[in-house]
């Protein structure tokens, strides 16, 4: 390392440049805000007032909300655990996105037991699986064939 390589460390400097030090600076005198107007002043408008007319975020339809509620849990099926992992396996989160079941974990992950015509579908391996939740026969399944369902807290 030698003095012509030094730099400062990244995130610490907030600018390129510091703005209205002169002409020399390369951003002076106006610094940035243009010659007189509105704009140029100090207690310039707020972001997004087009002076006077109804701006665009008020103009626009608002449609549904959002719930600061909401968890984003990933569902999984049986089906998707038989096909994808040999008997005996032990089945996390970590095991299912390396298998490409799910693509993230979000707030957790449930196990439910399939799809529609689900009741006929009959799990035929031995898993421990560790899942967030469960749906009832997802469970019930697991345990019938002789493996094991735990709940894990995230």
């Amino acid at each position: 390392m030698e003095l012509n390589n030094l730099k400062p460390a990244a995130g610490s400097k907030h600018s390129d440049f510091r703005r209205g030090r002169g002409h020399a600076s390369g951003n002076g005198k106006t610094a940035g805000f243009g010659h007189k107007g509105q704009k140029a002043r100090s207690g310039r408008p707020r972001a997004g007032f087009e002076g006077g007319q109804m701006p665009l975020y008020r103009r626009l339809p608002k449609r549904g909300f959002t719930n600061y509620n909401h968890k984003d849990i990933v569902s999984v099926s049986l089906r998707a655990l038989d096909k994808c992992f040999e008997d005996g396996a032990v089945i996390d989160a970590q095991a299912l996105l390396d298998a490409k079941i799910i693509d993230h974990v979000g707030d957790g992950v449930k196990i439910l037991s399939g799809d529609k015509g689900s009741d006929k579908f009959e799990l035929g391996k031995k898993f421990t699986v560790k899942a967030n939740g469960y749906s009832e026969n997802a469970k019930a399944k697991i345990e019938a064939a002789g493996g094991t369902a735990e709940v894990v807290e995230k």
